[in-house]
């Protein structure tokens, strides 16, 4: 029997039932191979930027199964996704498992003509794709790496940076210091609340905001005196026309917007609700829709809407360096209006049918309405013979209503509010009710929000669809940004770091340089760039530079503190410093005094001797067991951090917080619980030696697929497997 291997067990299942049990389907359960964590020896830079990849110890029973089923198999497929690390992925395959000519198939949607169309035209594995993608993975390596270290040195130890989240980084960090320097004005919005002759009430506002209160206050005093009359109405026919169908950025800006998810959680969504054959491949620069989509959603339209609502149309793409496009992100059956298993998942779907139908529908028909008004005074006519003329700006109102919905039948949530103007004539009079003025204040640029950045990095032609998402992640998870109600505050770490890049290298990490490369990559994948000379290229003057500045002094003073803010201990000045926790303020005489204090001012205690030395780095080192106060509590650790990273286990305490399981790598510790930035998870108690650790609270059982703990679970899923490549960390899916 042929063998198929694709990346997910839910891919794999899907798959098998189209082929009607003619192939066996296995899955890899996403990448066996990679390179070696935290390590730039993995790439032999001279050798031609050679990278040495390694199988992970969790991987390896997958690769063993998989060898197996090789030499079974009459002919092996692999199906892994259809852009380029499903190409990478593929590779790796081949390489991890010793396969000779493998037959390469492409999916980008899983139902049962597109599968079977796909299997009658195999090809030979794309090696400039996967070239791409490992110039992509060797050149992030190396930047990390470098970058990284040097920050280690001169900023603080366990920074790092990235050569597309640095750039992500500055964004954020540029719309920032924007809002630091706006310097605010105040302004004055007028309203007047009129009736006409048949009296309806409407508000009309002064097209004009003053500056000054003395004006807002005349205007309100002959505005009250005068006679109020329309001086121009208007009505104007407006189209509005519906959106392009989903690529990736627009998916994540609109499920960020409408549904508040984030750009990895869309992702996620989106991949399984591919996996099951509900909508096309994900990651797509592409608006295009095939003749057989076109198809279904004419009919669909036609048979839910009518004709006059159908108006067939093509897009023009317009994102930078488009790649790996085939179709939009739609529905793979149109007739299907909902589909989904969970909630993210029928909502996100909902999405996708309601932007592909509708964009395939006749534009929506508005009738835009204006009011102007206006007020004689007195003091105006008398004006043009003393000289002294006083002119009240003109009051307006704009009101809309639907004429022909279009394609916001489909799309309703894209629909604003009809506001029915009343009706007046030109000339004719309106009794004042009330003139009131509100006070406010200019605003500075709003900070971005997810799926803002998304549209920045896009629009600069920064990282790829595939890693927009990743991008926003990785900057949270190291700290550098913080996330409130949708949007994003840099921290005091990501406001240094980004500041040190930006001092430092600034080149790398510009808008123009990181799009150059970008291209670069593209020119790999197209067969039109060598992968050697491309990274020969950026890496020889970048690690000089890099090198350059290792003379650079390290960055320990970010600023004088106030100088009201004396140290509590000698009464000097004090300065700002970084800590692990942000910015603080130091004695400005440390080491030899330790004041410090809150970057708000609050004292800060110093850290308490137990009275041992830590038996890491010695008494000839000076290393000290002191008392901290930690997130989680109090602990104790050496006074030489982050020199010496030695932590004293408290025996007692994990006593109380073992749970007695034995722990399944290194067979010596047990399973603890402990408590970390995310919450309570379990870890081996032989820690720093052992770093085995799991979400959940084990419960005692091994997971017969892979080996792993079983976890509890929720009240769906009591228990699961704490693998989440593991088919049995999901078995809600295999029950069904």
């Amino acid at each position: 029997m042929d063998l198929i291997i694709v990346e997910s067990p839910a891919k794999a299942k899907t798959i098998s039932k189209y082929l009607e049990g003619k192939y066996e389907v296995k899955a890899s359960v996403g990448h066996i191979r990679d390179l070696p964590k935290s390590n730039k020896s993995a790439i032999d830079i001279e050798g031609g930027f050679i990278p040495y990849y390694v199988v992970p110890k969790e991987k390896e029973k997958v690769v063993g199964e998989l060898r197996a089923l090789v030499k079974k198999a009459d002919k092996v497929y692999l199906a892994t996704d259809p852009d380029r690390e499903g190409e990478a992925i593929a590779w790796h395959i081949k390489e991890a498992i010793g396969l000779k000519k493998p037959k390469r198939v492409v999916f980008y949607e899983i139902t049962k003509d597109a599968v079977k169309e796909a299997m009658e035209h195999p090809r030979a594995i794309d090696d400039d794709l996967r070239r791409a993608q490992e110039a992509r993975r060797v050149l992030d390596r190396l930047v990390g790496y470098d970058l990284s270290g040097l920050i280690w040195k001169k900023v603080r130890y366990g920074l790092s940076a990235g050569r597309v989240q640095s750039p992500a980084l500055r964004i954020i960090m540029e719309r920032e210091r924007e809002i630091r320097a706006f310097i605010s004005e105040k302004f004055w919005v007028i309203q007047a609340e009129v009736k006409n002759k048949n009296n309806e009430v409407f508000i009309l506002t002064c097209v004009e905001e003053p500056r000054e209160q003395k004006l807002v206050e005349k205007i309100i005093e002959i505005g009250k005196k005068g006679i109020w009359k329309v001086k121009d109405t208007s009505e104007t026919e407006v189209k509005r026309s519906p959106k392009a169908p989903f690529i990736t950025s627009t998916l994540q800006q609109a499920a960020s917007s409408r549904l508040g998810f984030s750009p990895s959680r869309t992702m996620g969504i989106a991949q399984k609700l591919y996996e099951a054959g509900m909508i096309t491949y994900m990651r797509t620069d592409s608006t295009n829709l095939s003749k057989v989509a076109l198809g279904q959603a004419y009919a669909v339209i036609e048979k839910k809407y009518g004709k006059d609502y159908l108006s067939p149309r093509t897009y023009a793409g317009k994102v930078m360096h488009a790649q790996e496009a085939h179709e939009a992100i739609r529905p793979t059956n149109f007739s299907n209006e909902r589909a989904g298993t969970s909630d993210d998942q029928k909502k996100l779907y909902k999405l996708i049918w309601q932007r592909t139908i509708a964009s395939q529908m006749s534009d929506a028909k508005l009738m835009r309405t204006k009011i102007v008004a206006e007020v004689e005074n007195e003091k105006e006519k008398t004006g043009e013979k003393t000289g002294e003329k006083i002119r009240i700006p003109d009051f307006a109102i704009s009101g809309s209503r639907t004429i022909f919905p279009g394609w916001l039948r489909a799309d309703t949530e894209a629909n604003g509010e009809d506001v029915e103007l009343p009706k007046v004539s030109v000339g004719e009079i309106l009794k004042l009710i009330d003139l009131t003025s509100q006070e406010k204040e200019t605003q500075p640029p709003a900070r971005y929000t997810e799926a803002g950045l998304v549209k920045e990095l896009e629009k600069r032609g920064i990282g790829r669809p595939s890693t927009y998402a990743s991008i926003i992640r990785t900057i949270e998870e190291r700290g550098y940004v913080e996330k409130t109600n949708k949007t994003l505050y840099p921290t005091d770490t990501g406001d240094v770091v980004s500041s040190f890049l930006e001092k430092y290298f600034s080149q790398y990490i510009s808008d123009s340089f990181t799009s150059d490369m970008e291209s670069k990559l593209d020119l790999i994948a197209e067969g039109k760039e060598e992968y050697k000379k491309t990274l020969a290229d950026f890496y020889k003057p970048f690690s000089k530079d890099v090198k350059s500045k290792e003379k650079i002094e390290k960055i320990t003073n970010l600023g004088e503190a106030s100088p009201e803010l004396k140290c509590p201990v000698c009464k000097g000045p004090m300065i700002i410093k970084l800590g692990r926790a942000g910015k603080f303020l130091s004695c400005a005489k440390f080491p030899k005094c330790e004041g410090s204090r809150t970057i708000d001012g609050k004292v800060m205690e110093a850290p308490k001797e137990t009275g041992e030395i830590c038996p890491v780095c010695g008494e000839s080192k000076g290393g000290k067991l002191v008392e901290r106060e930690g997130k989680h509590g109090k602990f104790i650790s050496c006074n030489r951090f982050p020199k010496c990273k030695y932590i004293k286990k408290d025996l007692e305490l994990e006593k109380q917080n073992s749970t007695g399981i034995e722990c399944p790598v290194c067979k010596k510790g047990f399973m603890t619980e402990r408590r970390g930035r995310f919450g309570i998870f379990y870890s081996c108690s032989n820690y720093p030696e052992c770093k085995y650790a799991i979400k959940a609270r084990p419960t005692g059982d091994i997971c017969k697929i892979c080996g792993a703990l079983m976890m509890q679970g929720t009240k769906t899923i009591p228990v699961r497997c704490s693998d989440k490549n593991c088919p049995n960390h999901n078995p809600h899916k295999i029950n069904k």
